[in-house]
């Protein structure tokens, strides 16, 4: 049942949903297209929050019939709830539509053929009969008669959770979270979903409490809110925030007094659910208040780098004595390239310190210059793990270096929960650790990665500093060049001769340092002016599926990503992916496809991961994987999708909610990742995501191509505007001191 607004007992209409033309995943508004009897079998257009109804369920409809200017007469829905069809053709519709895992559209056929009007109540009362059926094993019985009570008990708990204004998308998580006992949990525990039930923040919960009865200044909820605050500081990118930041932020989400605030705070730290400390931050002392695991991280992370820096083994002694000369002649005959004096100088560093960072811009020979570390400390028969936080960076670094790479998810080897295989009392076997891309580091899968080296082990950061901090919170690799004398580092910065013939290069070189892009006589990089958000997103659908792929001969699915500086508007990614499907991978008849909310799910579909689950494929899944859309079985309610590290990763349908489309991504979602050509659409209405490092990391993500599609003024606007303020960070501290 979906609750409505509106006063008045309303019109019914009892129909058959055919299907969904739009749906908002947002907001529930929904328009579909609904057979009804008398129609004459025209279908009939209703709209209003429709989300979780799938085609073929058979629905009752309120709400009031109502004329629109353009599309004619529809059936406005204040609420609906779904009903057992009567007729054979409604039963076969019903059963068909993908609800019961186990039958399909032709096995309904079947079931239906042999039980007539009598079918849902066989399968209600005597499911055992279905073996009657031809085709219809005992295991697929039994599962269907299972799918068919779990069906009953959702169904039972989505109307509780939508009596109290909960979404049917957010309402499945729930019930997959705590099954049949939701709506006890919901009922006296409302605060536990912010924390249990992934996809619910504090204010649906907060929504959810309120419904329930719990009073809006309970201490309970005003604690809930402040974890909230710091748990959005950490989305942010925080690792705390001052306890006045904290308090002020979070009396405007709770509208309670700051002394209820303040109080509920002291009691939060008493409690341990949260961590206060004293600590510097400039010129002043500052009282930090985190979550408990950003605290243990960084002072883990801390204690573990200064604890490799100070180790009195050294697992490539060897290389204490070497005669330098002759190694980097020795270097100069295997790859037949004459390093830089800066890049020898963070050859010899890496080898010699046991902790170091190698940063620098694109065309600077950070590559190469990894690939000469990699190749000497071989030549001494050292054992060299890669790694890098994605698939993409991960396959990179092993194709640049021509030795195997892997995420750092995979390499720490990380189970259900987070817990690693490899850390400080079962460490990595390896005497040298290059980790790449690693502004992409949040501080938690740092702390991890550092406890798993051992000591004596020489661990080397490489990234580029100027890119976008990471996606978690933290800046890991700014806070290490920090501290200038605790952490050994070298910075390239000579562009060599053979990038500065490259547009893509050059202009991510001049962005970072403030001016406008060149745009004259280059062949790889170009501006499409045009204003409006609309007309932007229009020109991008057609740089993306029509002029790229004829210009270049670049595939538009596989070489070509769109890089948004926002989600959200016309020329936002969602808008995008909406837009670049239909163009790239449109509905065909007789090819199966998936509604889940909002988002329709086809073979050939570019998607990406949106949480990590360490359950999925055969090492966990994890946050911004990206892969292809390969197979969907409606039957079996399944969904196949091949990662970008060539791995096949099923997916229920009920698991949907962790993918979304990837024609577009976030620029912060590239991080880590490299394209053939890049595609940024930039629109005045994402005037205060413009800033200049925003820009360059989506400029430092293409290899051949960077076509930019919008306003001259947004773009001057990027290039004009450096990153707003630092992170609460306090590990560059830690790092100075013991």
């Amino acid at each position: 049942m979906q609750q409505g607004e509106h006063g008045g007992s309303g019109t019914h209409l009892d129909a058959v949903l055919e299907r969904i033309t739009y749906a908002n995943e947002e907001t529930g508004y929904t328009i579909a297209r609904v057979a009804v009897e008398r129609s004459g079998g025209d279908l009939l257009t209703v709209v209003g929050p429709l989300l979780g109804a799938q085609p073929g369920e058979s629905l009752r409809l309120t709400g009031r019939w109502t004329s629109h200017p353009r599309y004619g007469k529809q059936f406005e829905v204040w609420s609906y709830a779904t009903v057992l069809p009567a007729t054979i053709q409604g039963i076969q519709r019903y059963l068909g539509s993908g609800l019961i895992k186990g039958i399909g559209p032709k096995m309904a056929e079947r079931i239906v053929d042999h039980f007539g009007v009598d079918t849902l109540e066989v399968i209600e009362t005597a499911p055992g009969r279905l073996v009657e059926v031809p085709g219809l094993g005992p295991k697929r019985t039994k599962m269907i008669g299972v799918a068919w009570e779990e069906q009953k008990i959702i169904k039972e708990v989505m109307i509780f959770l939508q009596g109290v204004g909960v979404s049917t998308s957010i309402a499945v998580r729930i019930f997959k979270q705590y099954g049949d006992t939701s709506i006890t949990v919901v009922r006296s525990e409302p605060y536990r979903l912010a924390d249990d039930v992934w996809g619910i923040g504090f204010k649906t919960a907060d929504t959810i409490a309120q419904a329930v009865g719990i009073p809006h200044d309970s201490p309970e909820r005003v604690k809930a809110g402040l974890r909230y605050t710091l748990s959005q500081a950490a989305d942010d990118g925080h690792c705390y925030l001052p306890a006045p930041n904290l308090i002020g932020d979070a009396v405007k989400i709770l509208e309670v007094p700051a002394e209820l605030t303040a109080q509920c705070l002291e009691e939060l730290v008493a409690e341990e659910g949260v961590v206060r400390e004293e600590i510097p931050a400039g010129d002043t002392i500052v009282p930090a208040v985190y979550l408990v695991p950003f605290h243990r991280a960084e002072l883990s992370l801390a204690g573990a780098l200064r604890s490799l820096l100070n180790s009195s083994r050294d697992r490539l002694g060897a290389f204490a004595a070497v005669d330098w000369e002759v190694a980097l002649k020795w270097l100069h005959g295997q790859t037949n390239t004459e390093l830089a004096e800066e890049q020898a100088a963070a050859v010899r560093l890496a080898l010699s310190e046991k902790v170091s960072v190698l940063t620098g811009g694109p065309g600077c020979g950070k590559s190469f210059t990894v690939r000469s570390i990699v190749t000497l400390a071989r030549a001494k028969k050292a054992k060299v793990i890669l790694a890098a936080p994605t698939g993409r960076a991960a396959k990179r670094l092993s194709e640049l270096t021509g030795h195997e790479a892997t995420t750092v998810h995979r390499l720490l080897q990380l189970r259900p929960g987070g817990d690693a295989t490899f850390d400080r009392d079962n460490p990595l076997d390896a005497d040298l650790v290059v980790v790449d891309e690693s502004s992409m580091l949040d501080l938690l899968l740092a702390n991890k990665l550092v406890k798993a080296v051992a000591p004596g082990t020489h661990l080397l950061f490489v990234g580029d500093v100027d890119q976008l901090p990471s996606v978690g919170a933290g800046e890991v690799l700014r806070d290490l060049l920090a501290a200038e004398e605790e952490i050994p580092r070298v910075r390239l910065t000579h562009i060599f001769r053979q990038a500065q013939k490259s547009g893509v290069v050059v202009n991510a070189h001049r962005v970072n340092t403030g001016l406008p892009p060149a745009l004259e006589g280059m062949t790889d990089f170009f501006l499409f002016p045009c204003e409006e958000p609309e007309e932007i997103a229009a020109l991008t659908v057609d740089v993306v599926a029509n002029r790229i792929p004829r210009k270049f001969g670049l595939n538009p699915r596989r070489d070509v990503q769109v890089l948004s500086p926002m989600h959200r508007g016309a020329a936002g990614a969602g808008n995008l992916n909406n837009a670049l499907q239909e163009a790239l991978t449109p509905s065909r008849e007789g090819m199966p496809e998936r509604r889940y909310g909002g988002r329709v799910f086809r073979v050939g579909d570019k998607v990406t991961q949106l949480r990590n689950n360490y359950e999925k494929g055969a090492a966990g899944v994890f946050n911004g994987t990206v892969g292809t859309v390969i197979d969907i079985k409606p039957d079996d309610h399944k969904l196949t999708v091949l990662t970008d590290e060539d791995e096949n990763v099923d997916y229920a349908f009920d698991e949907l909610d962790e993918l979304t489309h990837a024609y577009a991504v976030s620029i912060h979602r590239s991080q880590g990742s490299e394209y053939p050509a890049v595609v940024i659409p930039l629109a005045t209405s994402a005037w205060m995501m413009l800033q200049r490092n925003l820009l360059y990391t989506a400029i430092t993500r293409a290899k051949k191509l960077v076509v930019i599609v919008g306003s001259r003024r947004a773009l001057a606007q990027a290039v004009r505007t450096r990153s707003t303020g630092r992170r609460h960070t306090s590990l560059t501290h830690r790092l100075r001191s013991p």
